[in-house]
């Protein structure tokens, strides 16, 4: 046991990966001559040679350094996700960092001079409404993001210069991105869309690629959820054209994996993955990957884990639900990420029904719906997989389904 405790986590995930597939570890390998091969063009070391090195891998002993993003490859994920960096020590405050809090911020605004210092303040509190999305209250954050808005808009009326004028158009967008997602996690569809098109005009009227393609994820988002798989990889294919190599194409790609996943199409999930895998393992690690707008490797397994459990690969799917969990509770039990993690407990309830375990599917089930902050159109898409499964294993009349079925009619109310 004291072997297995240090042991790092990549590690661990590395054996369970391979296992989840079935693979000895004389497979793995020969999947990872076959990848080095056709992206390198070498000769790949011997079988006998990588065997052992790959259980130096497995054991911890050995980190796979020049390896790392072939194994990566052949486990179909990022290099930085299989192997995350190491965290920077602490956190600090956005607006710290901007040199001056809300308050100055917004008096700096009621000033007829803008400076170049005030609009990258405002950059700043954009990106900290971004990054409270995870877990603040909906109401709240589209309050405080609606204001942000009115107060930037007026900033218009300002003399400004062409760039100072163009960043802010871009923020513009990126808070009506925000609060266009916020309404719709509270259901309010009709004014989601509205917000969502508000926002594509913005993207459109000063040509910024970040927010376009993530109006259009938004729109695929919106399709899957209300069941038009075929619009949701309508809406990916524009959004990827728009966005070209930006982080929002993987998960523009990853909305069309799970159409396809939803579809039976599984040739086309593979496609979508790797199309969407291709793009993170190209770019750097992003300096604040909470915010809401940035693709970090690591949501490479929340894809995947929603993917693999509609296809039927349940050991799969239970692998990253559990290290979607791992990433997204803190140490002391805080939930950082608690919309995802909601998912991921509805995919091991799935996971367990499936395989018969009545006990733990409803516990699982239940706890996913106690969550505060949750995106009803998402966490019902998921949700009502889980029905389907008690339905099939006639749970239906136990009353911990039941109690289920009435949590799952009220998370939108």
């Amino acid at each position: 046991m004291g072997a297995m405790s240090t042991r790092p986590a990549w590690a661990d995930r590395l054996r369970r990966e391979r296992e989840a597939r079935g693979w000895s570890q004389a497979r793995a390998v020969a999947n990872l001559q076959a990848v080095y091969s056709r992206s390198t063009g070498k000769e790949p070391p011997s079988a006998e040679s990588l065997v052992r090195q790959w259980k130096e891998w497995e054991a911890g002993r050995v980190t796979p350094r020049s390896w790392a993003p072939h194994i990566a490859m052949v486990l179909g994920t990022v290099t930085a996700d299989l192997f995350p960096p190491a965290a920077p020590a602490g956190e600090t405050s956005l607006l710290l960092e901007a040199g001056m809090d809300t308050a100055e911020l917004i008096a700096r605004l009621q000033r007829s001079s803008i400076t170049d210092a005030t609009v990258t303040a405002v950059e700043v509190t954009v990106e900290r409404l971004c990054t409270e999305y995870r877990y603040r209250e909906t109401r709240e954050l589209r309050a405080e993001g609606l204001a942000w808005l009115g107060r930037i808009t007026r900033l218009f009326d300002e003399r400004l210069s062409f760039a100072q004028h163009r960043d802010l158009l871009s923020l513009a967008g990126r808070l009506a991105l925000l609060v266009g997602c916020v309404e719709y996690d509270a259901g309010q569809h009709v004014a989601a869309e509205a917000t969502r098109r508000y926002a594509l005009d913005l993207a459109n009227e000063v040509d910024d690629h970040h927010v376009g393609g993530w109006a259009h994820e938004m729109s695929a988002w919106f399709a899957l959820t209300s069941g038009d798989l075929h619009r949701v990889v309508a809406a990916a294919e524009h959004g990827i054209e728009v966005a070209g190599a930006r982080s929002v194409s993987a998960q523009l790609a990853a909305q069309a994996a799970k159409a396809w996943a939803r579809l039976g199409n599984a040739h086309q999930v593979e496609l979508s993955l790797e199309r969407g895998r291709t793009v993170l393992e190209a770019l750097p690690m992003p300096s604040n990957p909470d915010d809401h707008f940035v693709v970090d490797p690591a949501k490479q397994t929340y894809y995947e884990m929603d993917v693999h459990r509609n296809v039927g690969n349940d050991d799969r799917a239970v692998l990253y639900a559990e290290e979607v969990l791992r990433a997204g509770i803190r140490p002391d039990g805080v939930e950082r990420s608690p919309m995802r993690n909601a998912e991921a407990r509805i995919t091991l309830a799935v996971a367990a029904a499936r395989a018969g375990d009545a006990d733990a599917a409803l516990d699982y089930g239940i706890e996913a719906l106690t969550g505060d902050r949750r995106s009803v159109p998402s966490l019902a898409l998921v949700a009502h997989e889980l029905t389907r499964e008690f339905d099939r294993a006639q749970l239906s009349d136990d009353p911990r389904a039941r109690a289920y079925a009435d949590a799952l009619s009220d998370i939108g109310n």
